[in-house]
């Protein structure tokens, strides 16, 4: 595969475009995740625009960009899925590139489900008392990822729609 000079800045920009947008944090859960200014539509959009393959590669370099300056990892498998893994299934909104709105549900549906194996494997102790670790990850992960998946839904349709930045080449 020859890698074109055009994708690689391009996975460069909205890489750095993620992580500028993810300082702007609105809301920090305690254990990790935050709501953001949409900082995943650049890797959403890089998916869409580029497909699977250059969106889930974006997204693992986010998801090791993103562990800067204080990783919050408790095991290797943790780190794998709460990083890399999280981040690069965003890139499965490349599947869906002639519907960009499902394309955004998939990519977080995908993040949301390495979140929320880590919070059921790493960080279940953290469930009140009684509470079933599975329902505390799916109500933590669940909580901060609702909110990113309405601002991203919102952002991408008003990109499509108004045709702001070029999503076909």
């Amino acid at each position: 595969m020859k890698i074109q000079t055009k994708i690689v800045a391009e996975v460069v920009v909205s890489v750095a475009l993620a992580y500028a947008l993810n300082m702007i944090v609105m809301f920090r859960m305690p254990q990790g995740g935050s709501v953001t200014a949409v900082s995943m539509v650049p890797l959403l959009w890089l998916a869409l625009r580029r497909g699977v393959r250059v969106g889930v590669i974006g997204g693992i370099i986010f998801g090791i960009v993103d562990m800067f300056p204080q990783p919050f990892v408790v095991h290797p498998v943790q780190f794998l899925l709460d990083y890399p893994l999280a981040f690069g299934a965003l890139g499965l909104a490349g599947f869906f590139q002639t519907h960009p709105i499902g394309g955004v549900f998939s990519g977080i549906a995908g993040r949301f489900a390495c979140h929320f194996i880590a919070g059921v494997v790493f960080f279940g102790m953290y469930a009140p008392e009684g509470m079933n670790p599975i329902v505390y990850s799916a109500i933590y992960n669940g909580s901060y990822l609702i909110v990113e998946l309405v601002f991203s839904v919102i952002v991408m349709y008003i990109l499509v729609k108004r045709n702001i930045i070029k999503m076909y080449l």
